[in-house]
């Protein structure tokens, strides 16, 4: 297997989105802003209710990881990304978009079963919740995943939403295992506020004994430390990364190590859909880092590709604008 810089492990789920109103959630019991986990019959329901009452926007293939790892790769980044998808029609679709974007995979990704859906719903205000059944990939095991290709990445990147399957965990620890002794450094991120509320100890298990790079928002930054503050935040999570980052939405981002920390600006877009912004925020981010750019250069490649994802719908770009995105970063910076 030919060497990749980047090495992921995340869900593999098909995005369902609609815009939908404040009221709809209310109505439908869903936590705005959040992940939702759920079972096809239940989602099956919401998906006929969506379909009556609001605006459908489209299918894309999504899930976090694979998310960064597409932006990783359109960079010009090389990746592979370990995931579960079922023997059906919208696995070979995910698993089509992920060979598009010129990411690896391995045959031991596909197995029988169904492929996981995810129904992201898209406020007026652009704040994306999210409605999932895992499908198969809920069953993610060492199994499904070639770890060759690890022994010789330069990252190890693992998605926080797999805090809930006991057996994905077994699968990150074992990645971690091999990327410890192989010299390759490890990215974390805590993916969503939910997954802070519920499945903390699934976090604290993958997180370990430290990570290289983790990233985070605001609202999971604090409430995993249960402090009030950023800056209280960011003082605890250094204790369990060498760097981490803190996106603050329009804001920005906060970026720390043990010899500095920074603020970077964000860009003032129409936003629209919020789906997908922080994956590509930690892909764009991985990617400089990668290519030594260096951590300030990393965060203005990262806020520009994440602020463009946010001014469309759909948790991607089209695999040509993220070259495009940072062949103008450099122009501008020239």
């Amino acid at each position: 297997m030919a060497t990749v810089d980047l090495f992921a492990i995340g869900n593999a789920l098909i995005d369902q989105e609609f815009k939908v109103s404040d009221d709809f959630l209310i109505q439908q019991h869903l936590q705005k802003g959040t992940m939702q986990l759920t079972d096809g019959e239940t989602q099956a329901d919401l998906y006929k209710k969506l379909k009556e009452t609001q605006s459908y926007k489209g299918q894309a293939s999504g899930g976090s990881a694979a998310n960064t790892t597409v932006a990783f790769s359109a960079l010009g980044g090389s990746a592979f990304y370990a995931c579960r998808v079922g023997n059906d029609e919208l696995g070979q679709t995910y698993l089509n978009g992920l060979h598009e974007a010129g990411i690896k995979n391995t045959e031991k990704s596909i197995s029988e079963g169904v492929t996981g859906t995810c129904m992201v719903l898209v406020s007026e205000d652009s704040e994306r919740t999210m409605h999932t059944y895992l499908g198969i990939t809920a069953e993610l095991t060492e199994q499904q995943i070639d770890f060759e290709p690890l022994k010789t990445a330069k990252w190890l990147y693992i998605e926080g939403y797999l805090s809930t399957s006991d057996s994905a965990r077994l699968a990150v620890k074992q990645a971690r295992e091999i990327a410890k002794a192989h010299g390759v450094k490890i990215a974390l991120t805590l993916s969503d506020p939910a997954m802070v509320q519920y499945a903390r100890h699934g976090l604290d298990e993958m997180i370990a004994d430290g990570v290289d790079l983790l990233f985070c928002n605001q609202q999971e930054a604090m409430m995993y430390t249960e402090t009030e503050t950023v800056e209280a935040a960011l003082a605890k999570l250094k204790t369990l990364s060498q760097h981490v980052v803190i996106t603050l939405s329009a804001e920005g981002a906060l970026i720390s190590n043990a010899q500095e920390t920074f603020n970077v600006a964000g860009r003032k877009v129409h936003a629209i859909d919020a789906n997908g912004a922080g994956d590509a925020f930690a892909g764009a981010f991985l990617y400089a880092v990668n290519a030594g750019l260096g951590l300030h250069r990393a965060a203005q490649l990262a806020i520009l590709i994440s602020s463009e994802v946010v001014s469309q719908f759909g948790p991607r770009l089209a695999v040509a604008d993220y070259a495009e995105l940072f062949q103008q970063l450099q122009k501008e910076c020239a």
